[in-house]
């Protein structure tokens, strides 16, 4: 399958990965708008994120990563969007936003961050020892 999001659940291609079960994946954003900008994803393929099985789960899990980004990059701001065009198939962006950063105004989607790979993995870790 051509799709990069089942490319990387199948190990194919590398991630930085905060979260899996046995339904969802989450790993971090490439091109973050901010560090600890988080992809959540369902393992199988799904267009849409209202196409999603088990929809409640999901955002179960999109609540969590969210509430746990809070407490990782100290903020109570975290936007979720939901696109669906660049990458056809089913995800949530979770970005921590910071005063400094546009906070409180629209999000610039062209504001991508060169984060290093060590930064990455702060990020990642930092996430993952919220989690909930």
């Amino acid at each position: 399958m051509d799709c990069i999001f089942c490319q990387i659940i199948s190990g194919d291609i590398p991630s930085y990965k905060v979260y899996e079960d046995d339904d969802f994946f989450a790993l971090l954003d490439i091109r973050p708008l901010n560090p600890g900008h988080t992809l959540v994803i369902p393992k199988k393929h799904y267009r849409w994120v209202w196409d999603i099985e088990k929809v409640g789960a999901y955002f179960e899990l999109v609540k969590k990563i969210a509430n746990a980004q809070k407490k990782a990059f100290k903020t109570d701001y975290i936007v979720e969007l939901v696109f669906g065009e660049e990458v056809e198939h089913a995800h949530v962006w979770l970005i921590p936003r910071h005063k400094g950063d546009g906070h409180g105004g629209g999000i610039d989607l062209k504001n991508i961050k060169k984060l290093s790979e060590k930064e990455m993995q702060i990020a990642a870790g930092k996430i993952i020892s919220e989690f909930i």
